[in-house]
């Protein structure tokens, strides 16, 4: 079954104490895309510039990644430029050009409607929410979201919240949102806000999973260099939704196994700059990483890529 993410495609500026590049491929759908394409096809909406290179459109072509729902308009690409320390969990946002995105109202092409999986990649709450209803009947539908959002518009978040599967956020933004330090306490009023599911991410220390009745607790796979952390929690939604719709095993087991394939695609994401990691991965690596990382954690669920 194929995903439909509707989110940004950006052009990044990044700098780390191993190097630096400028204005690389970048934008939450984007990487997103590209690590949910290993398992599944992927429908992308998105808008970009005049000055978006045509090398990255055909890249992501390529990825059998649909971009009938991907605009080009006058102006220019979003841009973010960060800069990170030798603390990789946190980037400091140098600048932000929204150009282009800041006026993205996202329209859903007929072909994309009747999706089964979706996933409302960090957006304003509001065109989130009227994604949601230009697509009737989705199967699964995870959200992200930013701190920005949470402090600015909290009340359109908390209702399109209620509305998703999956809510995948970091810890400071579980904490922003619920109002509550200990994470327990913040998973247990982020349930009560409707969504059935919190997955937050945390960094080189893993993932939690939240449901309500039960939790889940996956590490992150050790790593001895890491060169980019950029877009590293978009990579993990798209390995946990592309096997989610690989599979179609939406059961509390099937979901596990889903976040030990989002923390594989993590993993590779940071060994390089950008989605340079990821365009050269290959199906054998990520098996490979995912039957090492299940004998690291003793995780007996079942399935193959």
């Amino acid at each position: 079954m194929s995903i439909l993410v509707v989110g940004s495609v950006a052009l990044d500026s990044v700098e780390t104490p191993f190097g630096e590049r400028e204005r690389v491929l970048g934008g939450s759908a984007t990487y997103f895309s590209t690590s949910a394409s290993f398992f599944t096809d992927v429908n992308l909406v998105a808008v970009v510039g005049e000055d978006f290179p045509e090398e990255h459109t055909t890249f992501l072509a390529s990825r059998n990644i649909d971009l009938t729902g991907l605009s080009r308009v006058p102006g220019k690409t979003f841009h973010w430029k960060g800069r990170y320390g030798y603390d990789l969990n946190e980037a400091q946002t140098l600048e932000t050009h929204l150009n282009v995105f800041e006026s993205f109202k996202p329209v859903i092409p007929p072909s994309y409607a009747d999706a089964d999986y979706l996933i409302l990649a960090n957006i304003d709450p509001e065109l989130q929410m009227e994604v949601l209803n230009q697509v009737p009947n989705p199967k699964v539908v995870a959200l992200d979201t930013m701190n920005f959002w949470i402090s600015s518009k909290p009340e359109a978040l908390k209702k399109v919240i209620s509305r998703v599967d999956f809510l995948i956020i970091n810890e400071g933004e579980a904490r922003q949102l619920s109002g509550e330090a200990n994470l327990v306490r913040a998973a247990r009023a982020i349930i009560g806000m409707g969504v059935k599911n919190l997955i937050v991410k945390r960094g080189e220390y893993g993932v939690l999973m939240f449901n309500g009745h039960s939790v889940f607790a996956a590490p992150a796979f050790p790593l001895e260099e890491v060169f980019d952390p950029t877009g590293a929690g978009d990579t993990f939604a798209g390995g946990f939704m592309g096997y989610l719709a690989n599979t179609g095993d939406v059961s509390e087991q099937g979901v596990r196994q889903a976040v030990i394939f989002g923390s594989v695609m993590a993993s590779f994401n940071v060994e390089a700059f950008s989605l340079d990691r990821l365009k050269t991965l290959s199906y054998a690596e990520i098996e490979s990483r995912y039957r090492s990382f299940k004998k690291m954690t003793h995780f007996q669920g079942v399935g193959e890529l």
